[in-house]
């Protein structure tokens, strides 16, 4: 460590973390208000169909109840976002399975519950469309024109001029399903309406802003009246990102029709069945290599599945296809990549945002093609990854100093890998339980999209206290990654 730095590279005892090992923290389940009411969500579930009409069980006493419609909506009935297609509650049909349809709110937790199972939809069911391949086809039309969110095609040189004269040609198609991301902390929110102030939210969040916004156009509200408190957040990995401001929404309506704090806590069941994931994918890789195994051309074809709605799915695919083409030389590429709509819960955010799907197929890809051309996996990335002057698939050229061979040197020796590669392939052939050990090799970007971190213009800032310390101000959140240590860490040095 430098010299320069008494706090940064030193490993301090988090902020935060006395009080959460000690179960001081307060989660947002574990908040309560005067007179709060329990909200819960009642759900299509069915693919996709009209909805005819809405049945109440006379058992339940529904005069104890609040109860919310996409009647109820005040402002506009969208998740601002990207494209502002999804309802916060459906009206007249539904898209996908889990779609939120009614919003019920009780005293009572176990009540709201109780009430929930005696809501009955009845529907007009349609065609759903439910593969990225049908999608595709436009088997129905279930968004827009042509059921594609988002369109990219990256090209570099001219993959048609290859694969006549290439001494090896092969193709591969690649799937990768949808992934939960299993945050410790289910979803949470609570919320308080004031005619007058109007909404402040509580929750289990990453991305404040996000919900400030959808907020506002849910109650056509200016910024002042929308305030946003993230509260101890357990774990989120992109799936507190933009679903936040969904069920924000549901306990702000509720709120307000109710006239008291509601609080929305997920089951576990819920939360995964209702809340978006990593989004599926399918891959078609096609590449030339000359006799050595050089990487003359590549052509993928890339598609995610963004389920029933936009959401974040066109950055979700803008990284997948930044990074489709590996950290490998070619002089010919040609990247076309897709995001379609599907009669699934809409998918977003998770940590890689659509690179680990597109990383997966290309390195899978490599891997075929080493040994179908008879040499290793490490030798075709050894004779492929890009040096310094040379470009990306994206056109890029990297000017810094980079060694990519010496780097998987380093990770060999520190696995021990070819080692265990020899051991395991010789225990394997007596051992009914199997051992492995692989590798990949890719690059991935650690800021903001594109130009992101051009239009973003992030600010940050310092104020002095009176009793001489100092504030530090800033656009980020604590959801487990260090931040409120770590910014103390760097304005102490700074100062």
């Amino acid at each position: 460590m430098s010299e320069k730095f008494s706090f940064i590279g030193n490993s301090l005892r988090r902020k935060e973390g006395e009080s959460k090992v000690t179960g001081q923290a307060k989660y947002i389940d574990d908040i309560t208000m005067e007179n709060m009411l329990h909200g819960v969500t009642v759900r299509s579930d069915v693919p996709r169909a009209k909805i005819k009409a809405i049945h109440f069980d006379p058992k339940i006493p529904w005069q104890e109840f609040t109860i919310v419609t996409a009647k109820d909506v005040p402002g506009n009935n969208y998740v601002a976002l990207i494209e502002n297609d999804q309802p916060f509650l459906a009206d007249g049909e539904t898209n996908h399975p889990e779609e939120a349809v009614v919003l019920l709110a009780h005293p009572n937790r176990d009540m709201a519950e109780r009430g929930r199972q005696h809501v009955r939809i009845e529907y007009e069911e349609l065609q759903p469309v439910l593969s990225i391949a049908d999608s595709l086809a436009k088997k129905n039309i279930i968004w827009r024109q042509d059921n594609i969110f988002k369109s990219i095609l990256i090209e570099k040189g001219n993959v048609e001029t290859v694969w006549k004269t290439a001494a090896h040609v092969i193709e591969g198609e690649y799937f990768t399903g949808a992934q939960e991301q299993l945050y410790i902390e289910n979803q949470g929110m609570i919320a308080s309406f004031d005619q007058e102030r109007g909404v402040t939210i509580w929750g289990s969040l990453q991305c404040p802003y996000y919900i400030q916004k959808a907020i506002k156009a849910l109650f056509n509200y200016p910024e002042e009246k929308v305030r946003i408190i993230q509260t101890e957040t357990g774990g989120g990995f992109g799936g507190k990102e933009e679903y936040p401001s969904m069920l924000a929404g549901h306990a702000a309506l509720l709120s307000m029709k109710a006239g008291k704090p509601v609080k929305m806590i997920y089951s576990r069941s819920e939360d995964m069945a209702a809340t978006t994931k990593r989004h599926p994918s399918r891959s078609r890789i096609k590449t030339a290599t000359d006799k050595n195994g050089k990487l003359l051309a590549i052509h993928f074809e890339f598609v995610i599945d963004g389920g029933a709605y936009c959401t974040l799915s066109p950055v979700v695919l803008s990284r997948g296809s930044i990074h489709a083409g590996g950290p490998y030389a070619c002089d010919n590429v040609r990247i076309e990549s897709h995001a379609v709509a599907t009669n699934h819960p809409p998918h977003g955010a998770f940590r890689g945002f659509g690179a680990p799907q597109s990383i997966f197929a290309m390195e899978r890809h490599l891997d075929e093609v080493a040994y179908k051309i008879g040499i290793t996996p490490e030798q075709i990335r050894r004779r492929n990854f890009l040096k310094t002057g040379q470009s990306t698939a994206t056109g890029q050229v990297i000017k810094e100093d980079m060694n990519f061979e010496r780097l998987l040197d380093k990770a060999f020796e520190l696995s021990d890998f070819h080692a265990k590669q020899k051991d395991f392939a010789k225990t394997n052939a007596h051992s009914k339980i199997k051992r492995g050990i692989g590798f990949a090799t890719f690059m991935h970007g650690a800021g903001f999209t594109g130009s992101g971190e051009k239009t973003l213009a992030a600010m940050a800032g310092i104020s002095a206290t009176q009793d001489g310390k100092v504030r530090v101000l800033a656009a980020s959140t604590e959801n487990g990654q260090g931040t409120n240590t770590v910014f103390s860490q760097i304005v102490a040095d700074a100062l």
